[in-house]
């Protein structure tokens, strides 16, 4: 499901799927720079669910906990589907062919970027860095 943004955007994309760094930012970011419709991967809802997890701290957990169950309240992310699984081959084959490796530490990444390749949206990411080599895939948008 896509959540509207404001009505005056200006962006030259309607709809674009967001990562993981624009969810945690995105109370921080100007409407105007993102989509009018944004639409989240359920990669990304995993990964903020791991948030709270992922650390000692307690009032770091709370507010990882209480990002994840907005983004729970806003989106209904879109499933990484048979759409994304062929478009991951695509990505892989793109980053492999760059000498980096499709895998490691910034898979959940490309899983998120195939997932935005097979709903043919737009990905707008912080990261825009961690996406390089596949810009003739799918759009990169950085915010």
């Amino acid at each position: 499901m896509l959540r509207r943004v404001a009505d005056d955007a200006l962006d030259v994309h309607r709809q674009g799927l967001i990562d993981t760094s624009v969810v945690i930012a995105l109370e921080h970011l100007d409407p105007d720079q993102l989509p009018r419709e944004l639409a989240v991967s359920a990669l990304t809802m995993a990964e903020l669910a791991a948030g709270p997890h992922a650390t000692t701290d307690s009032d770091e957990r709370a507010a990882r906990q209480d990002r994840l169950q907005r983004a729970e309240a806003t989106f209904d992310p879109l499933p990484f589907d048979s759409a994304a699984a062929r478009a991951y081959g695509r990505i892989y084959a793109a980053i492999t062919a760059t000498g980096r490796k499709a895998r490691g530490p910034r898979a959940v990444d490309l899983l998120i970027a195939a997932t935005a390749l097979g709903a043919n949206l737009p990905l707008i990411t912080r990261n825009a860095n961690d996406f390089r080599g596949i810009e003739h895939l799918v759009p990169i948008i950085a915010v």
